[in-house]
């Protein structure tokens, strides 16, 4: 992605659940701490708390079922070109799931080529998929965490963006472990979309590179200490 040091990036978020990383983003958009905006909420749930913390900041809310288009996995694509022109119909530059419990097609990755991205609460490659938390208890693993991943048609495969870790505790059960994790998970999503944002992210194969500081925010900041 390009240098986008002075501007802000138009995010959409697709959700399934409770919202808590939603409601992070939408408090540090609204907080001026990341520099981006939520376009649009699309929900594959109805009734998911999710859609009311968006729709108490404003944001335009979708419900958007798959079984409005038939049986899965056959609806897959009817329902994710869908998405698209939600997506697209808004602006929306950068896809964030945060909370969404399907699998993001060809049809979604295509439309957004290394611009969709996930977190998931594990170190990955570690864990992936669904109970990562239970996994990590049931390997007796004593560091645990979050990973915020490019997404691509592998199960939580894509290149890794940032990661943050916890210690796993003797007495730790899925819940205590989770809350830790959730902890993670609402600081590295907003600073990887500020990473992205900034223009500081490249995908080399499965790695990616944080570039430096843009040239342009190193001059502000040469400029500030000097004053």
């Amino acid at each position: 992605m390009e240098n986008r040091s002075d501007t802000i990036i138009s995010l959409g978020v697709l959700v399934s659940g409770r919202g808590t990383n939603l409601q992070t983003i939408l408090d540090r958009c609204e907080a001026g701490s990341i520099p981006a905006r939520v376009e649009v909420v699309i929900s594959n749930r109805r009734g998911a708390p999710a859609i009311d913390r968006a729709a108490a900041k404003g944001v335009p809310v979708f419900v958007v079922e798959p079984r409005q288009y038939g049986k899965w996995p056959a609806c897959k694509r009817a329902y994710e070109e869908k998405l698209v022109e939600i997506l697209l119909s808004h602006g929306v530059e950068l896809v964030v799931l945060a909370g969404y419990d399907r699998l993001a097609g060809e049809t979604l990755l295509d439309a957004f080529p290394m611009r969709v991205i996930n977190i998931h609460p594990s170190l990955l490659p570690a864990f992936p998929g669904l109970g990562a938390q239970k996994q990590a208890l049931d390997y007796g693993v004593k560091i645990a965490g979050a990973s915020v991943f490019f997404v691509d048609l592998s199960v939580d495969g894509g290149p890794i963006i940032v990661q943050g870790a916890c210690p796993v505790h003797e007495n730790d059960t899925v819940e205590s472990l989770s809350g830790r994790i959730l902890e993670i998970e609402h600081r590295i999503l907003p600073e990887a979309i500020t990473l992205i944002a900034h223009g500081r992210v490249r995908v080399n194969g499965r790695k990616v590179e944080i570039l430096p500081e843009p040239v342009q925010a190193q001059a502000a900041n040469t400029s500030l200490s000097e004053v």
